[in-house]
């Protein structure tokens, strides 16, 4: 959580920059690979943290609809 208070206002920064000069292109983001892979990894840990948590909501909805 550190790291995020220390981090966050630089990386916020870099990104209005990174907009200003693509002139509001979010696309600029997905053309380089080394970004585009950082990405995707970014969406896949999310997938892989939320995933048991959703399912064990899931199995406990389908669990009281049976009841």
């Amino acid at each position: 959580m550190l790291l995020g208070f220390v981090l966050g206002p630089m990386m916020e920064e870099n990104l209005r920059r990174a907009m200003l000069l693509s002139r509001g292109d979010p696309t600029v983001f997905l053309t380089r690979p080394i970004s585009l892979a950082m990405l995707i990894a970014a969406a896949l840990l999310l997938v892989l943290i939320a995933a048991p948590n959703l399912r064990k909501k899931r199995e406990e909805a389908f669990a009281e609809a049976e009841t």
